[in-house]
């Protein structure tokens, strides 16, 4: 990789992809709305842009080629629309997510197939965000399929910098003596690390694989699994009441997902068991 364009950029996953292509010694530009500050100084270039104005879109990046570009909030067609008018690529990764699947375990990227649904031109408010994301995927694979592209489809991502703090309001509820309400405790919930995300998003980029991509750690863990771990630390049991607060896993089934594509590309994914307690201790202590 040389030339490159990540779109977000700024926090969570975005922050170790950029990292990784760093050390990779590619040229990286940013495409933000600017309201975040990254870390990288003048490393990277910079590019102020709001990507849901196809005008604004087409005046920042003005046609340029990129050998990579990483489209790390693509939420609706629309998003993938304004990117595709405004700057060309030899190679385009997008972020998706594991809620274009229903849920289930052992899930294979076969399960949702963009290249034959429907594509609908849409904006980020005309539907719930796991078709928003379907039709992401549709227009990325269908609206110029001659493209290079590749859509990486995260479960839940974690780590000590997930600006989201959903499995964090577990620990501090727990923690606090606060009361939930969580309507799936057993089930088994996926999950994939903020640095292995952009790792392995860095890795995607540099081969020549297209199609949909599934990603995550090995194994899954349900939430009273982790509740126990919790308790055990802290001497303090979950309280859990319909009357309490929402849990922010709340709504979902089991899931996990197969990642045989992406271990045929050559990438190896940790196994969830060997991090999710360090995590999870990490989070304890920035509740004390």
């Amino acid at each position: 990789m040389k030339q490159v364009l990540v779109l977000g950029g700024t926090r969570f996953f975005g922050i170790h992809l950029v990292k990784s292509l760093l050390e990779q010694g590619a040229g990286v530009t940013l495409a933000t709305r600017g309201l975040t500050p990254d870390p990288f100084g003048s490393r990277v270039n910079r590019i102020r842009v709001d990507r849901t104005d196809p005008d604004a879109m087409k005046a920042a990046l003005q046609g340029a080629r990129y050998d990579v570009v990483f489209d790390d909030v693509a939420y609706c067609s629309n998003d993938v629309k304004n990117l595709l008018d405004s700057v060309s690529a030899e190679r385009l990764v997008q972020v998706s997510s594991a809620s274009v699947y229903p849920d289930r375990p052992d899930t294979p990227e076969e399960e949702f197939d963009p290249f034959q649904k429907e594509l609908v031109w849409c904006g980020r408010t005309d539907f719930d965000y796991g078709e928003g994301k379907r039709q992401a995927e549709c227009a990325l694979f269908q609206a110029d399929p001659g493209q290079n592209a590749a859509a990486v489809r995260f479960p839940y991502v974690i780590g000590p910098d997930d600006y989201t703090r959903r499995l964090l309001f577990y620990v501090e509820h727990i923690r606090k003596g606060l009361p939930m309400q969580v309507d799936n405790l057993d089930d088994r919930l996926s999950f994939i690390s903020s640095e292995e995300a952009g790792r392995f998003l860095c890795h995607l980029g540099s081969r020549r694989e297209t199609g949909p991509f599934n990603a995550a750690a090995q194994g899954t863990v349900s939430l009273r699994e982790i509740f126990r771990f919790v308790e055990e630390h802290t001497g303090k049991p979950a309280l859990l009441s319909p009357d309490g607060e929402e849990g922010p896993y709340n709504g979902g089934e089991s899931f996990s997902l197969r990642t045989h594509r992406a271990e045929a590309s050559g990438f190896s994914f940790s196994k969830l068991e060997d991090w999710l307690p360090g995590l999870l201790e990490r989070y304890l202590q920035s509740t004390l």
